[in-house]
Order: structure tokens, then C-alpha cells, then sequence
């Protein structure tokens, strides 16, 4: 679920009738369009429109895609607008959610009474949020791979993936090496990259700059020539990793190999909002938006304007928990606490994320623990979609990278690392009574849900906190 950051596919007016046809035809029309990442969709002719569910629409789509049964299970069915992404259940009937789309909006987004009304949900097919990164890497096929590919490279240009300049350049470079293939020279792969606009291959803060004074007063063209000779750099290398003439799927595998390397590939992401820390009387009561991403590894905290993580634990590494509001006028609020220190003292900090979707993070978070701990014992975990109603970001892998990227994912500067001095938290420890401010003990923890690997145990609280 995520607000309307500008990071979802383009919006002509004729596409915005097409996707009103989902709910507005059930009864005079069977004509259904399911939309793709890349600018594709599925043209499908349904009866009984009103009553269908996702499994039934699921079979429709896959035979129309080719997609194998092998994997099925890759993609699921999504519901979305600017203001509110849902992945469905397969039981859900797509025409009757759209009828109560502006109570969800009410629900779950923070948008006014006049953008909920003029709000239509579309239909989109795309990646499965329980489907494991380890399971990708087996696929051979080339129309899933290209879904996928399709997928994630709208989450790296939109920023919904925070990429250092080594991803965005290798991913880039294998964007272009997929369209035009790997043979063009120098000259050739200049043309193509002024023609298409480099904003087509590298996020589009990337592209645009900072946009400070001295920015702009340097000008895009010496900004325009890095980039380029980046991209260029890159590209040379493509031939000499996989062959002179490498197959598509060779190159589809590289390009997802290298964003499993970001520990928040495949995340369902939520809008929220956190504390910003306090620098003056002046500065008290500021927010800062956050998307939060949640997968099967964990949870993951970044920054929308920044482009980089915040804050990355995995779920052994958290407690967490949702509180509703008291009063009117007062924000829903999911909790996240983990360990830190406060001047070499070991202690509990706590995260509040402001969000009206703090209920489901919540209980998604829960789910993702007791699916892993299914899956790590042997369980068989199902993925017929029997999960909550799932609410993915509009902004914009395993934490630990893959084998040598480790150490470079993890130095200071990466957008991939946590900036926990930058954010404002709450720490405590426990006394055995009381919740206090500091003492050389690690505490127990704050909340009753946790994952259970966890050493946390909870604890009572017995007088407020406050904001530090």
C-alpha cells in the first residue's frame, strides 16, 4: 500500500477509463483488462464477471501468458490505485472489493474525501509477495523471467528499491543489453542512450540530481556525460561476464541475481510516517515519510525522499506490535523495538511508525515469522493466497547480500545500511519493575509479539514513556 508518490504505471486518460471497466462493467460488459509492468496488459473476455474469483481469473491470465505450472505460484493478483495497492486471497472476487474500494481507501490511507472519491481500482498481475527469492533463481522460463525483470526494474527507476551506483549502473546496462542487445559500439550505445533518455536505465533521482544551486548551475550535460560513460563502463563488461552472445535468460538471471542482492527485493511496502529527531524548539512535532518493507527475511525501514534504508532488522532481531488511537485525531502506530546502545550502555529502542496500515503491518509481519518458521522446520508452506489482504507501497533479497557482495552492501555509506543515529527512538531497559531510561543490563522486551527465535521476553510496564 503506498500514496501517490508518482511511482505507479503512467496514467493516460484513455488507460484510466480502461481500468474503471474492472468496476464499472460486471453486469453490461465481460471485457476485463489485466494490467502488467511494461506498458502490457491481458485482454480476457469472462461470464459471470460479478462472481468470479482470483483462482478462477488466475487460470485465465496464466494460459493467456503461457506462464508453466511450475510457476504458478510466482504471481499473484493485485488491486490498485494511486492511493492503495492490495494483493488478493484467491477466494477474493475482484469486482465486489472494487465496489468497496472507498471504504478501504477510508481505512487504510490518510486521503482526502475528494481524491477517494475520484479513485478507480485496476487489476494487475504481478510478482507474489510469499514467493521465495531461492525459488526465482530455478525459473528458466523466459515469460516469467520477463514479468519479473519488468517488475523490478519499475521498483529501481522509481526508487522503491534504494540502489547504490554500482546496482543502478550493472542494472542499467542489462536493461539496455536485454533491448538492443550486446554488440553495439561506443557510438552506437550513446545514440541509443540520448535517444531513450538515460532516465529510461537509472533511477530517476539519479537522473534528475540533486537539484541543488550548484547542481543546477553545473548543468545536466557534465551530469548527462558521467552517467553515460557509467552506463558505457558497465555495459563493456556484460560480454565478458556471460559470453560474447548471451541468451536472454542469461541475462534476465544477471539482472534478478543482482537485485536479490537487496535485502528488500520482493518486500510488500507501507506508507508511514516517523518521528523526526528534535534539533530545536522549532524542529519538535516533524515527521518524515517511510516506506515500510516487509518480506520473509524481515522488515525494512526507507527513506522516501533520501532514497536509502533506515533502519533493516531481521525478525529474529525484533518485537513488535500496533496500538489504535485514544483519541480522536490521534495515529494509528506500529511499534518496533530492537537492540541498541546508549553511550556503550546496552538497551531496548523503540521505533513508532505512524500509519493507518499499522494493523496490518502488524499481523503481516506475523504471518511472514510463522510462514518462515513453517518453512524452516519442514512445513510445507501452501501459497494458495489463504493470507491477509496485503497492502503494498507506491514509492519506492536477503539482508545479508549473496556471497563476496556481503562486505560491500554493508560499508557505511551504502544506502542498504541502517542509519539508526539518525532516527528518533525511545530506549529503555527493564529494572525488574519499572521501564527506565538506561542500565548495563539488556532488557526484556516491551511486547508479547515476537518472532521466535527471539531472545526477547515480555515484560510490564508500569510508567509512560517518552519521546527521547
Amino acid at each position: 500500500m503506498e500514496g501517490d508518490d508518482g511511482s505507479f504505471p503512467p496514467d493516460s486518460s484513455d488507460e484510466h477509463s480502461q481500468r474503471g471497466s474492472v468496476a464499472s462493467s460486471a453486469t453490461l460488459s465481460r471485457h476485463v483488462i489485466v494490467y502488467l509492468f511494461g506498458e502490457s496488459a491481458v485482454h480476457l473476455t469472462v461470464e459471470g464477471l460479478g462472481s468470479v474469483n482470483v483462482q478462477e481469473l488466475g487460470r485465465s491470465v496464466r494460459e493467456a501468458l503461457h506462464i508453466p505450472e511450475s510457476a504458478q505460484d510466482a504471481f499473484a493478483f493485485w488491486l490498485c490505485s494511486p492511493l492503495l495497492d492490495l494483493q488478493l486471497k484467491a477466494r477474493h472476487q475482484p469486482y465486489k472489493l472494487c465496489r468497496q474500494w472507498q471504504d478501504l481507501l477510508y481505512r487504510f490511507t490518510e486521503a482526502s474525501e475528494e481524491d477517494i472519491s475520484q479513485d478507480e481500482p485496476y487489476l494487475q498481475f504481478r510478482r507474489n509477495v510469499f514467493y521465495p527469492k531461492s525459488k526465482e533463481l530455478q525459473v528458466d522460463d523466459e515469460t516469467v523471467l520477463r514479468l519479473l525483470y519488468e517488475e523490478a526494474r519499475s521498483n529501481v527507476l522509481t526508487g522503491r528499491y534504494p540502489c547504490d551506483p554500482e546496482h543502478w549502473t550493472a542494472l542499467g546496462a542489462l536493461s539496455v543489453a536485454l533491448e538492443e542487445g550486446t554488440v553495439l559500439d561506443d557510438k552506437q550505445f550513446t545514440s541509443t542512450l540520448r535517444e531513450k533518455k538515460v532516465s529510461s536505465y537509472v533511477p530517476a533521482h539519479v537522473a534528475m540530481g540533486s537539484g541543488s544551486l550548484f547542481s543546477t548551475l553545473r548543468g545536466k550535460s557534465s551530469r548527462q556525460a558521467g552517467l553515460e560513460q557509467n552506463l558505457l563502463e558497465a555495459y563493456r563488461k556484460i560480454s565478458t561476464s556471460t559470453g560474447d552472445s548471451p541468451e536472454p535468460t542469461q541475462l534476465l538471471h544477471q539482472y534478478l541475481h543482482t537485485c536479490h542482492t537487496l535485502p528488500y527485493y520482493g518486500c510488500a511496502f507501507f506508507l508511514g510516517e516517523i518521528d523526526k529527531p528534535a534539533q530545536g524548539i522549532l524542529q519538535r512535532g516533524k515527521r518524515k515519510a517511510v516506506n515500510v518493507g516487509i518480506c520473509l527475511e524481515g522488515v525494512y525501514v526507507t527513506d522516501v525522499k533520501e532514497k536509502h534504508v533506515l533502519l533493516g532488522l531481521r525478525f529474529s532481531e525484533l518485537s513488535w506490535d500496533h496500538s489504535y488511537p485514544e483519541e480522536q485525531g490521534d495515529s494509528h502506530i506500529l511499534w518496533l523495538e530492537f537492540d541498541g546502545e546508549e553511550d556503550g550502555t546496552p538497551v531496548n529502542k523503540l521505533l513508532k511508525i505512524y500509519s493507518k496500515q499499522a494493523e496490518l503491518m502488524s499481523g503481516f509481519i506475523e504471518f511472514c515469522v510463522e510462514l518462515k518458521s513453517a518453512s524452516e522446520g519442514g512445513a510445507a508452506a501452501e501459497m494458495d493466497g489463504e493470507v491477509p489482504l496485503q497492502p503494498a507501497a507506491q514509492d519506492g533479497g536477503n539482508k545479508n547480500g549473496r556471497g563476496g557482495r556481503r562486505g560491500m552492501l554493508q560499508r557505511q555509506n551504502s544506502v542498504v545500511c541502517s542509519r539508526v543515529h539518525t532516527l528518533s527512538t525511545i530506549s529503555y531497559v527493564d529494572n525488574g519493575k519499572e521501564i527506565k531510561r538506561l542500565k548495563p543490563k539488556r532488557a526484556g522486551s516491551f511486547f508479547t509479539r515476537q518472532a521466535s527465535a527471539s531472545t526477547y521476553s515480555a515484560v510490564q510496564v508500569t510508567e509512560s514513556l517518552e519521546q527521547g
